[in-house]
C-alpha cells in the first residue's frame, strides 16, 4: 500500500518538471523545496530530494554534495517512515543506488580510492534489491562504474 505524501508529490512533481526542461528556474524549484524542507526535516522527504538534485547538476563535485546529503538522510530514516509511504519499501533497498552515485561521483573527480570504497558498500548491499528492472539496472550500473574504476576512467556515463 502507498499513501500519499503531499511534499513526496511535490517533488515527483519537480523533477519530472526539471527532467522537462533542465533549466536553472526548474532547478531552482527543487532548491526551494530542499529550504522548505530543511537540513533537519523528514529523513525521507531530504533522502528523496537530495538523491533527485545529485542528477540536476552536472558537474561531479556538485552531485558529490547532494549525494552524500541523500546518504546522511538515509543513515536517519527509519523503516517505519518507509511503510508510512509505501509498505513494500526498506530503507536497506536505498544503500545500493546511494553508495553506487557516491562511487561515481568520486570516479567522475578522480578518486578512485574512495570510489571503491562505495563500489564495495554498493556490492555489500545488493542482496537488497529486487530481483526486477531496477535491481537489474542498479546491477548493471555498479559493474559499469567497476569497469570504470578499473580503468581509471572518469568520462560521463550516459544516465539511465
Amino acid at each position: 500500500m502507498t499513501t500519499t505524501d503531499a511534499v513526496i508529490t511535490r517533488i515527483t512533481q519537480a523533477v519530472t518538471d526539471f527532467r522537462a526542461d533542465a533549466t536553472d528556474t526548474t532547478r531552482a524549484v527543487l532548491l526551494d523545496l530542499w529550504t522548505e524542507i530543511g537540513v533537519a526535516g523528514d529523513p525521507l522527504h531530504r533522502c528523496t530530494l537530495a538523491h533527485y538534485l545529485a542528477d540536476a547538476y552536472d558537474d561531479p563535485a556538485e552531485a558529490l554534495v547532494w549525494n552524500v546529503r541523500a546518504l546522511d538522510a538515509a543513515d536517519a530514516l527509519t523503516d517505519a517512515r518507509v511503510h508510512d509511504h509505501h509498505a513494500g519499501l526498506r530503507v536497506a533497498g536505498f544503500y545500493p543506488s546511494l553508495h553506487l552515485n557516491l562511487a561515481d561521483d568520486f570516479r567522475r573527480l578522480g578518486a578512485f580510492p574512495a570510489a571503491t570504497r562505495h563500489l564495495t558498500a554498493a556490492t555489500t548491499h545488493l542482496h537488497t534489491l529486487p530481483d526486477d528492472d531496477y535491481g537489474t539496472m542498479i546491477r548493471r550500473a555498479l559493474t559499469e562504474v567497476t569497469a570504470a574504476v578499473t580503468a581509471n576512467d572518469t568520462t560521463p556515463r550516459p544516465t539511465p
